[in-house]
């Protein structure tokens, strides 16, 4: 890459991360959690690998940087620009795919991983949408951390020409998030076996963005919510911990109770 090329790079990187932050401000943020424990923006001595579908990677740009997060992204040139903005917006990258850089960026990841949280966008960098590649099944099974799945959903967001739909949010309207169980893998799987998992995230990881979406659009308020802010870093406390009656859930991969029916502790970030 030429020096001018790299200096475009840096300014364009940073201009886009301010419009970013100044275009997702005007959203509304709601959340429910499984576990409220499992929010990176709480310290954790067991690291963890959360997913989100590609199409809707502008809200935990926005809402979780700086929180110890190392994001996986492809090292095609169309992603060059993306990873200077989410150098901007609080996150470490890690460049690499299924296609180039695999064998080196799951090297990287699996050093991360011992001190920091992974995120990664399992459609990516080039789909099928909605499909997830093995490469976060692997690395949870390989390194004993575990999965959460993160469903996010804006009110009828305006889509992209791209592979993945590309979500672009409509100002001043409703984001939501859905934060899932801890999906712990087993060490030592076959191909088989990592198949089996990874379809199983899969449709969890769908069900829960699906659901996001829908309470999106309703607009509706859901008992437990939580009024989400961009993260502030910060030590599990008597007073961030959640308290009251927990979420009993299910074996994995158990069907998705909805709000309705589950308990959440309210808590205001």
């Amino acid at each position: 890459m030429s020096d001018s090329l790299s200096l475009s790079m840096r300014l364009g990187g940073l201009l886009a991360a301010q419009g970013i932050r100044a275009w997702m401000s005007t959203l509304e943020y709601r959340a429910l959690f499984y576990d409220r424990s499992l929010d990176a923006r709480f310290e954790s001595e067991q690291p963890r690998i959360y997913i989100f579908w590609h199409e809707h990677i502008l809200i935990p740009l926005y809402l979780r940087g700086h929180c110890n997060l190392a994001m996986l992204l492809s090292r095609h040139r169309d992603a060059d620009i993306l990873a200077r903005v989410a150098y901007h917006m609080g996150f470490d990258c890690v460049r690499g795919s299924s296609n180039r850089g695999s064998a080196a960026a799951l090297l990287e990841m699996s050093r991360r991983g011992k001190h920091m949280n992974l995120a990664i966008t399992p459609d990516g960098p080039r789909g099928p949408r909605r499909t997830m590649a093995v490469g976060a099944i692997y690395l949870a099974s390989k390194l004993g951390m575990p999965i959460v799945p993160l469903g996010f959903g804006t009110d009828r967001p305006w889509r992209m020409n791209s592979w993945d739909q590309h979500a672009v949010p409509r100002p001043f309207s409703q984001a939501r998030g859905i934060i899932g169980p801890a999906v712990h893998i087993p060490t030592g799987l076959d191909r088989e076996q990592l198949e089996t998992h990874r379809q199983r995230v899969e449709r969890l990881l769908t069900d829960l963005t699906l659901e996001a979406e829908d309470w999106a659009v309703s607009g509706a308020r859901r008992k437990g919510e939580v009024c989400e802010r961009r993260c502030a870093r910060i030590l599990p406390s008597r007073s961030t911990q959640p308290t009251g009656k927990k979420l009993t859930l299910l074996p994995y991969p158990a069907e998705i109770p909805s709000a309705e029916e589950s308990e959440r502790e309210c808590f205001i970030a």
